[in-house]
């Protein structure tokens, strides 16, 4: 099963989901969007397939409470992928990118045992 997972490398929950993929020997691509940021066209088909940007994206975080008032309600795609671009952090991780092109999104024991029928 060819899987790419897009996260931080300094997230407890990419790497608690990491061992859980090596764990059940599945093997996967791991790309930090710090270092490797995702273009905008993924970005737009991955918001696109889960529903709005709005379950892209963690407004819980405290990147999010510190950005600006008027930064926080992007209008369009453009002004969306350009937020993403400046703050990555703001993307739920890890983002979970399968062969088939399917996107999943966060980490639980019961939700990948799931996506990975384990």
């Amino acid at each position: 099963m060819n899987v790419t997972v897009y996260g931080l490398s300094t997230c407890d929950t990419c790497r608690k989901a990491r061992n859980w993929l090596a764990r059940f020997g599945i093997e996967h691509a791991f790309i930090d969007y710090r270092a490797d940021p995702v273009p905008a066209e993924a970005l737009k088909r991955w918001a696109a397939q889960l529903g709005g940007w709005e379950k892209l994206v963690n407004k819980s975080s405290t990147t999010w409470r510190g950005l600006l008032p008027q930064r926080k309600n992007p209008g369009s795609d453009p002004e969306w992928t350009l937020l993403l671009k400046e703050y990555p952090a703001l993307i739920r991780r890890p983002v979970v990118v399968r062969a088939d092109g399917s996107i999943s999104v966060g980490f639980s024991d019961n939700a990948f045992k799931k996506l990975f029928g384990k």
